[in-house]
């Protein structure tokens, strides 16, 4: 037990006997079984009677015994691991792939395995959480598929944890769908099995809990200060600034930091946390036509910026030219209603329609 209460089991590996052997031993014994029987029965019925019911009971008692071996014959596949207990307590686990022998009386242990009885086919989607967790809105349909058809051993494969879609609140205030992916997969399956209820879905609920911690750390996105927005790092209308990591322009960094934070989470569990995509991101519905509006606006005006930067260029240039060349004199004002009608003409969003003047411009 650790500083905190809890029952800390240590990891052991078991050395088990070779399977194939045992089995050799076990069919002879059966054929010997089979044997001293017959020769019991003869006995009985020869003259010596007492001798003959011992050796038939004796061979009764060895066949029952030998049948109870065979129980203790164990299979572990490559990339498996089999944790085993033995009335109540620890027994060892079995890290390499074989065909062993072990206690007979010794039991398996795996939190995700149920028999073809029990859910009737290839696998079953242990992430539960998904209903608990609805009542709060937090998720919608995250769940880990594990094949479990007489899958009495624990997988030390890579697995893919498929989060479902969770709304969560910005830095910001902003509600944003966001939903991620792991890639992880089980290093110490005594911790597994021992240290939480059910690893797979310890897992899911640590996932949804980190998402929601590290996402209300960060805006969705950031708005050029062109537009009002101000350098400092949240404006007085709760803006963040451009400079600042967002979920949208900085997903790579945020999932690595899910990753750190996830894989503190789920140590305990024996759980090792390959790696972390996010692969969702976007405003929630009721705001998202609102955040629409805005990025069309903001390009609207940014569009309309360069227009006018590119015009009175082009008008200067216009003006400079006639002066240089002594194509005309204009006074103050003609020049005035010149760059009024130019700034029209190239700032309007259609076709001008010109006017020709054929008399004196005065």
């Amino acid at each position: 037990m650790n500083t905190d209460g809890r029952n800390i089991v240590e990891h052991k590996e078991l050395k088990p006997a070779n399977g194939f052997v045992m089995l050799f031993i076990l069919i002879a014994l059966l054929i010997v079984c089979i044997g001293i029987f017959f020769f019991g029965v003869i006995t009985v019925a020869g003259s010596n009677a007492p001798i003959g019911v011992g050796l038939i009971f004796l061979a009764a008692v060895v066949f029952i015994l030998t049948c109870i071996g065979f129980s203790g014959l164990r299979i572990v596949g490559p990339n498996e691991a089999l944790v085993l207990t033995l009335f109540g307590n620890y027994y060892g686990t079995i890290m390499n792939p074989g065909f062993f022998f072990v206690n007979p009386f010794s039991n398996y242990n795996n939190p995700n395995y149920k028999g073809p009885l029990e859910d009737g086919g290839d696998s079953v989607d242990v992430a539960t959480v998904a209903a608990s967790l609805a009542t709060k809105g937090t998720t919608s349909g995250g769940s880990v598929k594990i094949n479990t058809r007489n899958k009495k051993t624990i997988s030390l494969k890579e697995m893919t944890l498929n989060n479902g879609t969770q709304k969560v609140n910005d830095v910001m205030g902003n509600p944003v769908i966001v939903s991620a992916n792991v890639i992880w997969r089980v290093i110490n399956p005594t911790k597994a099995v021992f240290n939480v209820e059910n690893y797979s879905e310890f897992l899911s609920i640590q996932t949804d809990t980190t998402i929601r911690n590290i996402a209300r750390l960060y805006p969705y996105d950031t708005f050029d200060d062109t537009f009002g927005i101000l350098d400092d790092d949240v404006n007085h209308e709760g803006h963040a600034s451009k400079s600042e990591q967002t979920l949208r322009g900085s997903s790579q960094e945020i999932a690595e930091r899910m990753q750190i934070e996830l894989q503190e989470r789920v140590e305990f569990a024996g759980i090792l946390i390959e790696d972390v995509r996010l692969t969702h991101i976007a405003y929630s519905e009721e705001i998202a036509a609102a955040m629409l509006q805005r990025q069309q606006a903001s390009a609207v005006i940014a569009a309309r910026t360069k227009i006018v930067d590119g015009a009175v260029g082009m008008v200067k240039m216009a003006i400079d030219k006639l002066n240089e060349d002594d194509i005309c004199i204009l006074d103050e004002e003609r020049k005035a209603q010149m760059v009024s009608n130019l700034l029209v003409v190239l700032c309007s969003g259609k076709d001008a329609q010109p006017v020709v003047n054929s008399g004196s411009i005065y």
